[in-house]
Formats: structure tokens, C-alpha cells, sequence
């Protein structure tokens, strides 16, 4: 069959020619095949999903009702480009609530996103020239990164290790890296991890940009799930931060409210004008009512304050289940990400030299479905966003789990 000229005119930073004739399947590829031989494999056995990254639970009815009432107003029909004020007053008092970040003006440090991933990858559009550095974090979230190389730009990986509690050692980025870098990506609570980022280490951040002229792209989507007494922090509410930085905050996590696509970035008024004129160029804003369905739920931050209830109890139960069976985890303080070092092996059996061998185990074998990483150190990350309904089934689900992985002995 002869080849289409389309395949001539496919930019070469999504492979050009060779677009579409790659034969390497990506991790969460991986996953979902191997679901569906499971699934065939083993009809008997549900899959347990301990690998969906977002909330297992629907809005709240409060915010379902004010979206259905908003669609309803003739004035909201229209396109909203950078934002509707209301969203933005409403979002600078959510900041001043929940994070103790007080005098943000709403009409110029914050400006809304059609969720928390089109917004970094139009941060990179803001400020990448080909050449120019982003420092990422890793395992983490590429999306700015990719957009980075997309423009030409480079990306500095940073480690993320288990001795210095998944934080980056900025300490260790070289000279002539940092002074060329322009972005600093860094995601707290973190995502795989659960690390929690506490205020001497944004101290430092603050320090190190400044030092090195760097803007921060602090990505808050988890930054409200938090437990046990710890209060949530914002890189915001620490002195000279907003001369450096950017802080993006969504609403999926925080709300359930992951399909509705509601995020806002908040912070340097320089930056956040870079990033709307960006953005009118992206997309013409998010429908009005979704937006004062978003207003609604940061009124109401008790639906937060439930959702974390919800996950530290299954948290709880998480770890207590793999503890029981030889794992060494602790509850992070944060997110609803569990992440740990993968087994070496089973006694007498199989070995798992990578993360991804433990995981396709898991998934083949007994039908528990968990995520990957191998980028630093073999790990899985699993979540406790699992479907159950109540702690009756959380604990079923949790008592199932343990009986599928306890007739074989890991060895650590």
C-alpha cells in the first residue's frame, strides 16, 4: 500500500516520517493489555484497581446543582476567553482560606485553565525559546517538559529519592544548568510519590530561583488532600514567593471534579499575563457555569474536608494490608498516592528486576492493578482511590487484596 504525503507533512517533534511506525508500547499501554488478558484469563476474579490516578466519587450535589442552574442563564451561553471575575475573586479567597495567602488580586495574579495539564504545557509556551532549560522533577508529571522539547527547548531531570523524602536536590543541579535553565518544575503534594513539601524546603526554592533568575511552576493539584494534622501549604504564603512564582491549583482533585476540567494559576502578575495571552490564543475559556460551579466549591471546602476522611481511612487500611505481607510503606501525609520499592521476587519463584515486572505480576496474576515507575528507583504507586462504597466494602476490598497476595512469600 503506498504511503500517504501526509506522513511528509507530520512535524518531526512527533517523529515526523517515523510518526505512527514506532513499535515500543508506552507503560500505561502496557497496563491496559495486560487488564484485558487478565480479565479473559481470569474471569473469576474482579480487577482491583489500585492505579486510576483521580477521585472515585462524583461532585458534590451542591455543585452538580449549581452547574445545572448556570447552564440554564442565557448570559452564560457565550464564550468566556481569559475568565469570568467571579471565578477569580472566589478563587483569591479559596487561597486566602485554605492556604493563609493573603492580598491576591483576582483580576491580575489569577487566571483560570481548562484544567491543570493544558495550563503547563502553555507554561512552557510562555517562556521556552529553543535552547533554553526546564528543570523537572522525576518520576512526575512530564507534560511541561514535553511541551519544552516540542519548542525546542531541553530538559534537566531531577531525581526524586526515598533519603532525601522525594524532594529535589537542588544542590546538586550544575552551575552552568541552573543559570540556563528558566523553569522550575516541581509538583507538591507529589504525584507518584505522596511527599509532602514542607516550608524549609520552599524556602530554599524561593532562594534558588531567585539566585538563578528561575521562575517556579509549583503544581498544586493535590496540594488540599492532606491528613493526620497536616494543614495544607502553599509555596504562595512564604515571604518573596510571588516575585518567582507561579502555583497552579486544579479542582479535580480536591472536588471530584476531574471531567469538568476547572483549574486556575495564581501568582506572579507578570507571569500570569504571559499566560493568558497564551491562553487566548489556546482556547476562548471555560464554559461560565462550570466556572460558577467551581466558585461554589471553593465556598464549600467541608466537600475537601470529607474527601480527605475518606482517604486517610483507606490509607489506613492500605497500609496496614501491606505491611501485614511483608511491605515496607508508610502513609504519606498527602495526595492519594502510595508509592514503595517493588519486592525482589517470590521465594522459589518469579523476580522482578524492575517495577514494571512487579506490576504486570500483579496484574496477570491477581488481578490488582497498579502503576510503574522506574525512572529513579523500581517502585509502584498504587492509589486509594479505588471503587468502594463505605468502609464496609473499603475493607472487603482490602481483605481481598490480602488473601490474593498471600499465597506467596515476596522476598525484599
Amino acid at each position: 500500500m503506498k504511503e500517504s504525503y501526509i506522513q511528509n507533512l507530520i512535524a518531526e517533534r512527533l517523529g515526523g516520517k517515523k510518526f505512527g511506525k514506532d513499535t515500543v508500547i508506552y507503560k500505561f499501554e502496557k497496563i491496559k493489555r495486560a487488564r484485558r488478558l487478565a480479565e479473559q484469563e481470569h474471569p473469576e476474579m474482579a480487577m482491583i484497581d489500585l492505579g486510576v490516578g483521580e477521585p472515585d466519587a462524583m461532585a458534590d450535589e451542591g455543585v452538580i446543582k449549581t452547574l445545572a442552574e448556570q447552564a440554564a442563564v442565557w448570559e452564560n451561553r457565550g464564550y468566556t476567553d481569559n475568565g469570568i471575575l467571579e471565578f477569580q475573586q472566589a478563587a483569591a479567597e479559596y487561597m486566602k482560606k485554605v492556604y493563609h495567602v493573603e492580598g491576591i488580586d483576582p483580576e491580575t495574579e489569577i487566571c483560570h485553565a481548562i484544567g491543570s495539564k493544558p495550563a503547563l504545557a502553555m507554561m512552557a509556551q510562555c517562556f521556552i525559546n529553543p535552547g533554553d532549560v526546564t528543570l523537572m522533577t522525576v518520576p512526575g508529571y512530564p507534560v511541561m517538559g514535553t511541551m519544552t522539547q516540542w519548542l525546542g527547548g531541553e530538559v534537566y531531570n531531577i531525581p526524586l529519592k526515598k533519603e532525601n523524602s522525594y524532594l529535589p536536590d537542588l544542590k546538586a543541579i550544575p552551575k552552568d544548568i541552573a543559570k540556563k535553565a528558566k523553569l522550575l518544575y516541581i509538583n507538591y503534594p507529589n504525584n507518584p510519590t505522596g511527599a509532602f513539601a514542607t516550608e524549609k524546603f520552599f524556602k530554599e526554592v524561593i532562594a534558588f530561583a531567585k539566585k538563578n533568575s528561575i521562575l517556579i511552576v509549583q503544581d498544586a493539584a493535590y496540594a488540599a488532600l492532606t491528613f493526620d494534622g497536616t494543614k495544607p501549604l502553599s509555596i504562595l504564603s512564604l515571604e518573596g514567593a510571588k516575585d518567582v512564582c507561579i502555583e497552579v491549583h486544579s479542582l479535580s482533585k480536591a472536588f471530584n471534579m476531574t471531567g469538568w476540567r476547572m483549574a486556575f494559576v495564581v501568582g506572579n502578575a507578570l507571569a500570569i499575563k504571559a499566560f493568558a495571552t497564551v491562553k487566548d490564543n489556546n482556547d476562548s475559556g471555560q464554559f461560565a457555569a462550570i466556572q460558577l460551579a467551581g466558585k461554589y466549591a471553593m465556598e464549600h471546602t467541608e466537600i475537601t474536608e470529607e474527601t480527605n476522611k475518606k482517604y486517610s481511612r483507606r490509607h489506613d487500611m492500605l497500609v496496614e494490608t501491606l505491611t501485614s505481607l511483608g511491605f515496607d510503606v508508610v502513609k504519606p501525609k498527602a495526595s492519594f498516592y502510595l508509592y514503595f520499592k517493588v519486592p525482589k521476587g517470590i521465594k522459589g519463584g518469579e523476580r522482578f528486576k524492575t517495577g514494571e515486572d512487579f506490576s504486570q505480576y500483579l496484574i496477570r496474576e491477581k488481578c490488582i492493578s497498579t502503576v510503574p515507575w522506574d525512572d529513579v528507583e523500581h517502585c509502584v504507586r498504587m492509589t486509594v482511590t479505588f471503587l468502594a462504597y463505605g468502609e464496609q466494602e473499603e475493607r472487603q476490598v482490602m481483605e481481598e487484596i490480602k488473601r490474593r497476595l498471600s499465597d506467596v512469600e515476596f522476598e525484599f
